[in-house]
């Protein structure tokens, strides 16, 4: 018989592993190309470009691994919907206004779910880590926190900065401070990473 014991979304079956580098390429790609046709073209040819990109990584995405993680699914969906406002009002608010919604969307979501003790992160963040419950919440929090900084960071940028600088900010600057960030985690991964015996042990 099989019992939880602190494993918590740990005890979830392995999902398909996707190359660090590819993944990168596939989150990196839509950017690059929106800040170049930007450049180029504008903000508008350059939000059509953002929505044509992320569709196409999320396919690729899911012929490569067959499985469509769920940040990156709620990302595309508010692309296409925040570039269709923007196209249909000829208005850049819109796809201005999109890191803001979404971000805070998902803190609510990761802070609400804490809340009630369930904690979403590993679906939010398509983890395939296996940490005590502890550490589930605690890397939650700070997550859901961070979404926040993320989305009040973004409306100062485009509330106070020219179109060209927050588009520039989008593709170069919310990354790397997402990836300072998950590299900042490291120390509490490791405090309290379930290892394999006691992941085992944990199901029984």
């Amino acid at each position: 018989m099989t019992t939880d014991n602190g494993a918590g979304p740990s005890a979830r079956s392995p999902r398909p592993k996707q190359n660090p580098m590819l993944k990168l390429v596939l989150e990196m790609g839509p950017l690059v190309a929106f800040f170049l046709t930007n450049y180029k073209f504008g903000i508008f040819p350059a939000t059509g470009v953002l929505m044509a990109c992320v569709v196409a990584a999320l396919i690729a995405s899911w012929i490569l691994t067959r499985h469509l993680p769920v940040m990156p699914v709620v990302t595309c969906v508010a692309v296409v919907v925040f570039g269709a406002l923007t196209f249909f009002f000829q208005d850049e608010l819109f796809i201005k206004l999109k890191p803001t919604i979404v971000n805070a969307l998902f803190g609510t979501v990761l802070l609400g779910a804490l809340a009630f003790g369930k904690p979403l992160l590993p679906v939010v963040l398509d983890s395939v880590m296996r940490l005590t419950e502890e550490g589930w919440r605690k890397l939650t929090l700070r997550w859901g926190l961070f979404f926040f900084v993320l989305a009040a960071v973004n409306e100062v940028v485009w509330r106070t900065q020219t179109t060209d600088f927050w588009v520039s900010f989008k593709a170069f600057g919310i990354m790397p401070l997402t990836i300072v960030f998950a590299l900042a985690q490291v120390p509490l991964l490791l405090r309290h990473e379930l290892k394999s015996d006691e992941a085992n042990d944990s199901h029984w």
